[in-house]
């Protein structure tokens, strides 16, 4: 808060038209970029006695002042906010920035790396002719949904297949030995050939705005099942994967 103060000091002082882009909610709460699992809309109106504390400091809850502080920085600005989904724009709408401007520019990927792309992927891994159920996050955990692809590997038949990317050591602890984990990919190209050779791309992320994992799945081919939270339903519809 002190560095956003120096820098809309700085704006303000040299009158200088600014576009600020949003890519989580962080700008309008007091510490929190997401705060739909705690069901928390403290930031309408005022953050305080944060109930996402212990996230963020282990003895003070400065939510009130650090809400406060983000409030007074941007006063008598020149300011836009961009932000990448209409979910984001209207939650702009509902916080201390609701008299700015807003203008919606979706998230993009490269179609050139992103389309339907051949590979050895089934056969590198033993699948076969197996359904493939894919996620891909990075910071696997209960935000990502890693809990929903756990019970999903307990429900559904033998002839399913379960792949997660972007994992860790500390996530294969907590996987299935039915769940095949990818740590990472060498580059772009092996990620659009692991989602082309999946039947269905999962996202069960509890929170999050604009994903690209998810027009990137798209983009390759594979349909798309989907929480309705965040700025995922304006990207799937019924010709392409269920929300």
């Amino acid at each position: 808060s002190c560095n956003l103060e120096i820098l809309f000091n700085y704006i303000r002082k040299n009158n200088i038209k600014t576009y600020w882009t949003f890519h989580d909610c962080w700008a309008f709460t007091a510490y929190c970029p997401y705060f739909d699992i705690f069901e928390c809309d403290k930031w309408k109106t005022g953050c305080k006695k944060c109930p996402q504390i212990k996230q963020y400091s282990w003895f003070f809850d400065r939510s009130e002042y650090l809400y406060n502080k983000k409030k007074s920085v941007i006063e008598g600005t020149d300011l836009t906010i961009i932000t990448p989904s209409q979910w984001l724009a209207g939650l702009v709408k509902e916080s201390f920035f609701k008299d700015y401007p807003v203008k919606v520019i979706n998230n993009g990927i490269d179609l050139s790396v992103f389309n339907p792309t051949e590979s050895n992927f089934r056969e590198k891994y033993q699948i076969g002719d197996k359904y493939v159920v894919l996620g891909v996050a990075f910071g696997w955990g209960a935000r990502k949904g890693l809990d929903v692809f756990i019970e999903l590997s307990k429900r559904l038949p033998e002839n399913y297949q379960i792949v997660l990317v972007g994992t860790d050591d500390n996530v294969d602890k907590q996987l299935p030995g039915n769940i095949i984990s990818i740590h990472r990919t060498q580059n772009q190209k092996e990620l659009a050939e692991i989602y082309t050779a999946a039947d269905l791309f999962v996202n069960p992320t509890r929170e999050e705005n604009y994903p690209t994992v998810t027009m990137e799945a798209l983009a390759c081919g594979t349909p798309v099942v989907t929480f309705n939270t965040g700025g995922r339903p304006e990207m799937v519809e019924s010709t392409c994967g269920r929300v």
